[in-house]
């Protein structure tokens, strides 16, 4: 016996001596592994011993290159190193559940019967029901006869061996299971997943929302000379151009010839007419600006327009000669100018109005007419990215203006076009159609050419019509790496001042050119062409203004610059005067003007504004190493020396940094590398002594570095610091170490990049920048830098000590391997040609690694495939790439100097281990940075050296490992002290340590790494003592070993294999298969099996990560630790992801070696048993409910819960529940599981029972004791409840987000509360639920958002998905089952062997009903049903001796399932059913227990079960008799006559409820047929209470309160009268007489017919409530029901009948709970004196006429309908119900008069509707004084029908009459249901007179009742008093008075009445004056004058009343002088 409560943290403190909360010592891993050679052939187990031969290999995989061509010359290898990693992801699940068979359940099945019912459903016909007959016996039977059997089961007549039947199911139970639980299990959360870690995004260059726009066409009114356009795009608010300008040419081929002689040859790529930009900050302000062109002509721009503006093509006619004039000029001018242009026109598109989904064609005309809107729209409309795609056509354009061409001039334009009073619609628009087309790009378009003209992929066919992609220049800095070779140069001349030039200079163009050097010759073709000309040009002319003596230029001169600038290279403008008319000498352009830019200096790239003076004269020689500033000898200058040429230069270059930091650190690294010193940098001349110093300040100084700048070559950056600390540098023969500065310098730069850039980051706080760096660009140098210098061919005289040439470019070159050029051109032509000849690809110096050099490959080092499948989880799952990649180079080919060579990993821990301070703590915030360097550097280092083959312990030398256990333990001690101070730290660097340990696990000694963790575990611990907050350092431990578990060789880390006898022994031998002697020889004694599910030291030793992490769970789940909501979630979440992935892993398929997987997990077995009372009790329908000891007397479910409430179905699908949960500050937590995490928690343990080997579990359970077996028992049936099937319906009410969602943002908000989580970190999370383009300024990484939006984005699911969410979750609820089955047979097994069988095998039935009682699949029943038979086989007694209920309930499934639709259930339901009929049988030569079980069960079931089907039942019986028939044992006996009887007897019942069904949905039908069932079965007490019952149940879910109350207590009287039969007791109440107080209604229950049964007899009064709990038990509901009902006076009677019971009993719990039951009782009654807050019901009277309703015909009911309800209500409800039965013959009888039947249609059906009121008599009134006397016990009402003797229903007063009719019911309401049939009707008549009398009491009343209210309410006073005293009312008081009081009436029958009116009037006055009074009491000031004028009134009245009302009638009273005053009428 182990003790009972073994694996729970109290006992196991102690066990072994080692507390749970302390670690145990690991094994020594790598010992234990050689130790232990596997003793297995290869097999499936053989894998589980060690790691895989080839879990590291190298492999080459090529980076894909986006263009043709390759944009860099040389050729390099890329390695990666990586763990496949496979997630979780819900996609990979779907995956997984593909091909799921679907599962039959009933539940579905009927839900589609049902809908074919509803339509076949025809217009039944309602029936009334007191007369029909029952069904006779002799066509019952005849039916029955004739109905076919279902399919019966082979052998289930035969009798076996029980050992053989047992192995028979098992085999058969275990066919066809399905492999992975969890695989239909829903995927663990991903906001749980710490361990994922998503492979950074390959680098790669920058992209925005792309847009494509194409030209369609351009045409104007007439047609006379080509237009050239050019597209850009323009940010306004900004003021920023944001894109390079596009060129097109949409001219004919006519226009096109014109210019022939000045374009030869027109290159293909000038001939784009789309373009693709990019946009990466959308605004509201972005315009499309298009601006046209022509070739050159005389006159001003305004001339050249005007012909456009006036003449059309149509009217050609009338300017024909003008046309042929202007063609012919413009013929003159192509063929002359033809190479310059001018300025023609401009307009602008604002793009949001195509984004926005604006229907606005044009550019702005129709806009204008519109009233132009005024558009301030948020940058949220501006999405690029998606919009629907726009044809615009753009009819005006704006001639452009000679004066006004400037940009500045252009956004106040832009801006302007924005408001409703533009200026420029005051302008003359030039008219003309340009079509484009505006639309997102696709994403990989055809045909399209980079910004440098490289074809970009896919491009199929050259010869096709390229689009171009457009250079983007961002509105703000966009942080991105380079990661292609780009090198352009753009110019933009701006302004030119000429107004003090002399001579001849109006027209004037600027030449553009890049050259080489100074001779003419040396102008390079690296300036591209714009439209419809060569691709590359030598120069560039800016557009023409005629006559502009100081022109603005708008243009853009983009070239491509070679990589390797000398001080040579410059910019050269030539301006020109060019003149338009053809004149005689005078050349066609004059220079006139000359200046420069050289373009590098001090080896920087010059860019920026310039204003630069001009020369008039050629400049001299060697001028372009000067600048123009610089005032030559001899020169002469424009305007003395001014700048009068203002130009900008701007470069998009990844050789240039244009960063003076940056420069001067690779320039001094450069320096070294080519150790050329001395070398001048701007003024200070460097040399070996100041190298050091100066190289270590620039590195300090790259801080200051603009950040834009550093992440652009950051990989260049970090390839230089690190190639610094490997290769020190030898400066004067001394090694310089650079170690400790590179480190620091790294630090602060790493830190910089994050603190900036934190939108960047994934869920670990990792920058993607940094982290893609060091997984695809790092790599070991593995070449000493030094390279030979090429000759190089421009030179100036070395005098000045500089080098030939600054190879900038190559200090920039991460390629370390060989940038030596593959020749060095040696002419500048050379180059040039090489430049064009290679498309413009500049093959001298590159810089990019090769790692990109598109094309290049990449050798990728990872883990193999083959052998592995991981636990590491990527939230993408096409990923499969790698947690770390290394690249290296191979060996130089050149020879070098030697050199001291460090290795990285060991010179970073060195230098981490002993920095200090800030340096230190750069390096914490960063930890992940270095420690993934240092993996990296690692695993490199072993390939590089050949060591992955040498044993573990002999890879690292011994200081570098001591160095990585002293920076361990530091880190954790870091984690430890500052988890409260720096939350958000702390949780950064806890995951990078587990991180970089899970990576050593796979390089280093793993019994080091084992000991590292148990470090880490100790300080940790240490802390927790202390610690004011543990829950948040436990979550930091729980993350950690999460992180470290997710290793890919988890399993083998475990030892899986190993037997837990300690270590040291050698390992049993595992070569044979059977379960038996697999693992567990036999020798292993059961101590041993006792060890293994429990988490004891040799357990913790041997599987050491499993043992951590079980016992983590342990600790938090111990009810009495301060297990918090968000740790139960963390830690089951832990083990259900390490079990998912078990699961998904193709490496356990085989079960044997699952088995081996799953002994890892024994203990969870015991934890959960553990945590039994903590887990959501999912069979509980109130959703909060937690289990506590669930004693078995409350799971025994009466009813079959076969409906399961919508709460629980809610909880089981994960809805948001209420949480019993106390205050998280109030100390302890209630530690209850959410149902989620219960859910979970139990799928994790059915996992395990799943997996484990059978064998032991068995030897594991005949050691428990009974209360544990109850334990587990418990636990099972949970797990029924829980994965029970829910149906299709449900799944497409529940959404799946709305619980997840909630339960998080608990588990978040407990976080917070509790501090575990850094605001920060709340911020990143919240950063990345926003928006991708937050307000963070780089727009980059929209991909790491998805791993948070996975599951938040789905709302409604398809069809096809909830199709497959029913299959899947139809499958998951039958492998739960069936594992629960497994298991009970296990428990039932081990039972069978040991004595203490009884006390468990009604539990184990327990379990078996419940799950019979869910809604399980028809594969799952068949199991169900042999396991049931096989117990009842083996263990008869238990049901026929024993305990009834189990017998009851057993009944009530099989029945249930008897009826099912699926006919394999049926088959198995009834065979089950007959067994058992035999079985007691023979136990006692008579089944009358299962007889009367059998026959009660049907009625509740028929009763209560709304989609019941009488079909199937009949085939069921059926088939009971046919087994009857052929049971040939029993042939002779009475058995097959009893069944027969038996069977028959139900038949009758079923042929019952085929009637109610006809009635299902007419409620009042259907109770008054179970009333007549129930009325059938008087003499049947048993039957007749389970009809009373279910009538009850139908009230009460109709809400009818009363009504159940009653049939309870009705119910309560039944078995009261049969107790007093039985036994004679004091206390019990003596029959029904006792209930009369309750109701008049329950004697109608006494026992008195002749027929009543005995009790005594077998199979009687069986029932549970048969006895004195039952009577309790069906009172007390019966008080809660008058409670709902509000009928508290009620309450009081039942409890009278109760409580002498407990006072017998002396159970004083009771009695006091009563008594404060009363007590709230009375308490209601009292303060709900005020009859409004109770409302009881209120009555109709309703008659139905008309044969169509058969039965009802002529008869009245009366309706009890809930209070207020309207006739209106009523009448709208009968009608509409009957209406849908009769079709529209439904009629309404709108009075209530008597009805005469012949003046009816006969073939329509009437209805006649009355409001009645309950009617007592005066005598009556005495009794009943409450608002509840008055409600209760009703048996009569009364309406009131108006007229008059002519047939009218109203009349003047005096001939006003009124009928009284009074009706009287055969019961009293409230009753048991709730219409009662009228019995009696007689009826009052009341004469004008009388109806006057009513109608003054009645005012008088009010005035009273206004009056004398507590508190007074003066309006409802003021308006009784005006309805009495107001002069205007008609038919008031005074004209009663004067039709009544003016005559004494002829008849003296009338005296009386005249009397009492008079009287009457008498009291009204006087009540008239109180009212005044009291109102003049209420009134404030304002209503004074109100007042008056209602005294004036009441005293005129009281006036006109005065001589009526004093006139007495003499013959009433003795004589009086009569003084008979004139009345006046």
């Amino acid at each position: 016996q182990v003790s009972r409560d073994y694996g729970s943290p109290q006992l196991s403190k102690k066990r072994g001596g080692l507390p749970l909360t302390e670690v145990v010592e690991p094994v020594d891993f790598e010992e234990y592994v050689s130790s232990h050679a596997p003793g297995v052939e290869p097999g499936p187990l053989r894998q589980l011993m060690e790691f895989p031969q080839d879990d590291l290999e190298l492999l080459q995989q090529d980076k894909e290159c986006t263009t043709l061509e390759p944009p860099l010359p040389e050729e390099e290898e890329y390695q990666r190193y990586s763990t496949a990693y496979t997630p979780h992801s819900s996609e990979r699940q779907r995956e997984r559940q593909r091909g799921l068979a679907k599962q039959t359940f009933e539940l579905d099945e009927a839900a589609a019967a049902e809908r074919q019912e509803d339509q076949d459903d025809a217009k039944r016909r309602s029936v009334s029901i007191d007369e029909t007959p029952r069904g006779s016996w002799a066509s019952s039977i005849f039916d029955l006869k004739n109905s076919s059997p279902d399919a019966l089961l082979p052998s289930v007549l035969e009798r076996t061996a029980a050992e053989d039947m047992d192995r028979r199911n098992t085999e058969a139970r275990l066919q066809g299971r399905h492999g992975d639980l969890l695989g239909l299990y829903p995927p663990p959360d991903e906001d749980e997943a710490v361990e994922r870690c998503s492979p950074p995004e390959v680098p790669k260059e920058h992209c925005g929302q792309r847009i494509m726009v194409k030209c369609l066409s351009l045409k104007f009114e007439i047609e006379i000379e080509p237009i050239f356009g050019t597209l850009a795009l323009y940010d306004v608010k900004e003021k920023k151009k944001i894109s390079e300008n596009f060129y097109f040419d949409l001219n004919s081929d006519q226009m096109k010839g014109l210019l022939k002689p000045h374009t030869p040859h027109i290159a293909i790529s000038t001939l784009a007419r789309s373009a693709i930009f990019s946009i990466t900050y959308p605004s509201a302000d972005i315009f499309l600006v298009i601006k046209l062109e022509k070739v050159l002509q005389q006159g001003d721009i305004g001339e050249c327009c005007e012909p456009y503006m006036v003449m059309k093509e149509s009217d050609s006619t009338k300017h024909k000669e003008k046309l042929e004039k202007l063609r012919l000029q413009a013929e003159q001018s192509c063929s002359r100018l033809g190479r310059f242009r001018m300025p023609f026109a401009w307009t602008a598109i604002h793009l949001l109005n195509i984004v926005s989904k604006r229907k606005s064609h044009g550019t702005w005309n129709e806009r204008k007419k519109k009233g132009f809107e005024r558009m301030s729209v948020g940058d949220d409309m501006c999405n690029f990215a998606t919009f629907r795609p726009a044809t615009l056509t753009v009819t005006n354009f704006f001639k452009q203006e000679g004066d006004r061409l400037s940009d500045e001039d252009l956004y106040k334009y832009l801006a302007d076009m924005r408001r409703p009073s533009s200026v420029l619609r005051r302008l003359r628009p030039v008219t003309a159609q340009l079509k484009i087309d505006i639309s997102p790009a696709p994403d990989s378009p055809h045909y399209c050419l980079s910004p440098e003209l490289l074809h970009v992929k896919p491009y199929p066919d050259l010869r096709v019509r390229p689009t171009k992609e457009v250079l983007e220049f961002p509105a703000r800095y966009v942080y991105t790496p380079h990661t292609t070779y780009r090198n352009l140069l753009y110019v933009y001349p701006q302004s030119l001042n000429f107004s003090s030039r002399q001579g001849s200079v109006r027209n004037i163009a600027v030449k553009v050119q890049f050259m080489a050097g100074e001779d003419p010759s040396q102008a390079l073709p690296v300036i591209f062409g714009k439209s419809s000309c060569a691709e590359f040009m030598k120069d560039a002319y800016t557009p023409v203004i005629y006559h502009n003596k100081s022109p603005e230029f708008y243009e853009e001169v983009k070239m491509k610059i070679p990589a390797n600038l000398t001080d040579n290279h410059h910019l050269l403008f030539t301006f020109y005067h060019i003149s338009c008319q053809p004149k005689q000498n005078t050349p066609l352009e004059t220079p006139v003007g000359y200046t420069w830019i050289p373009l590098m200096q001090h080896g920087r790239l010059r860019s920026g504004s310039f204003s630069l003076p001009v020369s008039v004269e050629k400049p001299p020689p060697s001028y372009s190493v000067l600048t123009p500033d610089v005032q030559l000898p001899g020169m002469k200058w424009v305007d003395n020396h001014k700048g009068v040429f203002n130009v900008e230069v701007t470069a998009a270059s990844s050789v240039h940094t244009q960063d003076q930091h940056l420069d001067k650190f690779f320039t001094l690294v450069y320096v070294l590398e080519e150790y050329s010193f001395p070398f001048r940098l701007k003024d200070v001349i460097i040399t070996e002594a100041n190298m050091e110093g100066e190289l270590k300040a620039s590195m300090a100084a790259l801080r200051g570095a603009l950040l834009d700048t550093c992440v652009r070559f950051l990989h260049q950056l970090l390839n230089k610091l690190i190639q610094l600390i490997v290769y020190p540098p030898v400066i004067a023969g001394q090694i310089v170490n650079l170690g400790r500065a590179a480190f620091e310098s790294m630090a602060l730069l790493v830190n910089l990049i994050h603190k900036n850039l934190e939108g960047n980051q994934d869920q670990h706080g990792r920058n993607n920048l940094l982290a893609s760096y060091i997984h695809y660009c790092f790599r070991l140098p593995t070449a000493e830098p030094s390279y030979e210098l090429p000759v190089q061919y421009a030179t100036i005289s070395r005098a000045t000590a500089r080098p030939s040439s600054l190879h900038l470019s190559r200090s920039k070159s991460i390629s370390n391997s060989n940038p030596d050029l593959a020749t060095t051109p040696v002419s500048p032509d050379e180059e040039v040609q090489r430049i064009i000849g290679s498309k413009g690809i500049d093959r001298s110096h590159s810089w990019v690694n090769s790692a990109y050099a598109p094309g290049g490959s990449r050798s990728v080092l990872r883990r193999n495939p083959n052998s592995s499948c991981d636990l590491k989880q990527v939230p993408n799952p096409s990923s499969s790439s790698s947690s770390s990649s290394f690249s290296l180079s191979p060996p130089p080919s050149f020879p070098t100097r030697q050199i001291t060579k460090k290795l990285l990993h060991e010179e970073l821990a060195l230098q981490w281990v002993v920095s200090t301070s800030t340096v230190r703590e750069a390096a914490l915030q960063q930890a992940w940075f270095f420690f993934q360097l240092m993996t990296k550097s690692m695993a490199h280092h072993l390939f590089l050296t050949s060591k992955l083959e040498v044993p573990r312990r002999q890879r690292f030398p011994d200081r570098f490992v001591d160095d990585i256990a002293a920076l361990v333990c530091a880190i954790s001690a870091d984690i430890a002290s500052r988890y409260h101070k720096d939350v958000e730290l702390v949780e950064r660097l806890n995951s990078s340590l587990a991180f970089f340990l899970n990576d050593l696990l796979s390089l280093m000694d793993r019994g080091f790494v084992f000991n590292l963790i148990r470090s880490y575990y100790k300080q940790i611990a240490n802390k927790l003592h202390t610690a004011q907050n543990p829950s948040s350092l436990n979550a930091l431990r729980m993350d950690f070993i999460r992180i470290v578990s997710s290793h890919e060789h988890y399993v083998t880390l475990n030892l899986p294999c190993s037997t837990l006898s300690p270590p040291a022994s050698p390992s049993p031998s595992t070569s044979s298969t059977t379960s038996q002697s697999s693992a567990f020889s036999s020798m292993v004694q059961d101590q041993g099996v006792a060890t293994m599910f429990e988490l004891s030291v040799p357990f913790r030793q041997q599987h050491f990560l499993s043992g951590l992490l079980l016992t983590e769970l342990s600790l938090i789940l111990d009810p009495d630790g301060d297990g918090v909501f968000f740790l139960h979630k963390k830690a089951i979440s832990a083990v259900h992801s390490l079990l998912c992935s078990h699961d998904a892993d193709p490496r356990y398929m085989d079960p044997q070696v699952k088995a081996h997987v799953a002994q890892l997990y024994l203990p969870l077995v015991p934890i959960v048993m553990e945590t039994l009372n903590q887990l959501h009790d999912f069979s509980d329908s109130s959703p909060a409910r937690v289990r506590h000891a669930s004693s078995h007397a409350d799971d025994a479910d009466p009813d079959g819960s076969s409906t399961i409430s919508q709460s629980v179905a809610m909880a089981i699908a994960g809805s948001p529940l209420p949480h019993v949960k106390t205050n998280p500050f109030a100390g302890r937590q209630s530690s209850s599981l959410s149902a989620e995490c219960s859910r979970t928690l139990l799928v994790c343990f059915l996992w395990v029972q799943k997996n484990a080997d059978a064998a032991l579990l068995e030897r594991w359970v005949s050691d428990l004791s009974v209360q544990q077996i109850n334990r587990l028992l418990d636990l099972l049936h949970l797990c029924i409840s829980c994965f029970e099937y829910k149906g299709k319906k449900t799944l497409e009410r529940i959404n799946s987000l709305t619980f997840k969602k909630s339960q998080d943002m608990k588990a978040r908000l407990e976080e917070a509360i509790l501090g575990t989580i850094g605001a920060r970190q709340e911020m990143v999370r919240r950063c990345r639920e926003r928006s991708p383009y937050g307000s963070q300024e780089n727009v980059r990484w929209r991909k790491n958002v998805t791993h948070w939006r996975q599951n938040a984005d789905r709302v409604d699911k398809s069809k096809a998905e909830v199709e497959q969410e029913s299959v899947v979750d139809g499958n998951l609820a039958t492998e739960a089952s069936l594992i629960v089955l497994d298991t009970l047979e296990i428990i039932v097994k081990t039972v069978v062997a040991s004595e203490l069988k009884e006390s468990v095998l009604g539990g184990v039935l327990r379990v078996l009903l419940h799950s019979m009682a869910g809604n399980q699949s028809a594969l799952f029943l068949q199991h169900c049903f042999t396991t049931q038979r096989a117990l009842v086989f083996k263990f008869p007694e238990m049901l026929f001796e024993e305990d009834t209920e189990l017998c009851a309930d057993l009944c009530l499934r099989l029945l249930r399932h008897c009826s099912s639709s699926v006919g394999s259930v049926r088959s198995h339901a009834s065979a089950s059913l007959y067994l058992l009929m035999r079985q007691n049988f023979e136990i006692g030569n008579n089944f009358a227990r299962v007889k009367m079980q059998v026959t009660m069960s049907l009625s509740s079931l028929v009763g209560t079960s709304q989609n019941f089907n009488e079909e199937h039942l009949r085939h069921s019986l059926k088939t009971i008799l046919t087994y009857a028939e052929e049971d040939h044992e029993l042939r002779d006996t009475p058995f097959p006559e009893q069944v027969q009887d038996l069977v028959f007897n139900l038949h009758m019942i079923l042929t019952d409820t085929v009637k109610m069904k006809e009635h299902q949905h007419d409620p009042e039908m259907l109770i008054d047929l179970m009333y007549r069932i129930a009325k059938g079965y008087q003499n049947s007490p048993d039957l007749r209470l389970t009809w009373l019952q279910n009538m009850a149940g139908k009230h009460s879910e109709r809400g009818n309160h009363a009504e159940a109350a009653h049939c309870l207590v009705h119910s309560a009287a039944l078995v009261a009268e049969y107790l007093n039969m039985l036994e004679d007791c004091r206390y019990l109440p003596i029959g029904c007489v006792s209930f009369q107080n309750i109701s008049s209604n329950v004697l109608e229950e006494s026992a008195v017919s002749d027929d009543v049964l005995s009790p005594e007899e077998e199979g009687i009064c069986a029932g549970k409530y048969f006895s004195e709990l039952g009577l309790v038990g069906l009172l007390e509901q019966a008080a809660a029901s008058f409670n709902m009902a509000a009928m508290y006076e009620a309450i009081n009677e039942v409890y009278k009948i109760l409580l002498p019971i407990h006072e017998a009993n002396r159970d004083f719990k009771k009695l006091a709970s009563v008594h404060g039951k009363l007590q709230d009782a009375f308490n209601k009654v009292y303060n709900q004196v005020s009859y409004v807050q109770r409302m009881f019901g209120t009555y109709f009277r309703v008659g139905f006429y008309g044969c169509q309703f058969g039965d009802l015909d002529e008869q009245e009911f009366v309706y009890k309908e809930p209070s207020i309800t309207k006739l209106a209500e009523i009448s709208h409800r009968l009608e509409e119900f009957y209406s849908e039965r009769f079709g529209d013959v439904v009629k309404i009888i709108k009075d209530s008069n008597p009805v005469d039947k012949t003046k009816l249609d006969p073939n329509k059906a009437y209805l006649q509707i009355t409001y009645v009121e309950p009617f007592f008599d005066t005598y009556e009134m005495k009794e009943r004084i409450t608002y509840f006397d008055k409600n209760y016990n009703l048996r009569t009402f009364m309406y009131c029908t108006p007229f008059t003797l002519d047939g009218r229903a109203h009349g003047d007063l005096h001939e006003q009459y009124k009928r009284k009719t009074i009706l009287t019911t055969s019961h009293a309401f409230p009753y048991i249901k709730t219409r009662i049939n009228v019995l009696h009707k007689e009826e009052i008549i009341l004469v004008p007179i009388e109806v006057a009398i009513e109608d003054m009491q009645k005012k008088t009343q009010e005035l009273g009742f206004a009056t004398t209210q507590d508190p007074a309410d003066s309006k409802m006073l003021q308006m009784v008093l005006q309805g009495c005293v107001g002069t205007t009312v008609n038919q008031g008081p005074l004209e009663v008075a004067q039709v009544f009081l003016s005559d004494i009436p002829d008849d003296p029958k009338l005296f009386r009445h005249h009397n009492k009116l008079r009287l009457c009037f008498k009291d009204f006055t006087k009540r008239c004056e109180d009212a005044l009074r009291k109102n003049k009491s209420l009134i404030g000031p304002d209503q004074r004058e109100y007042h008056r004028e209602l005294e004036r009134n009441y005293h005129k009245l009281k006036e006109a009343l005065g001589p009526l009302i004093n006139r007495k009638i003499p013959q009433l009273y003795r004589a009086l002088p009569a003084q008979t005053p004139q009345t006046q009428r």
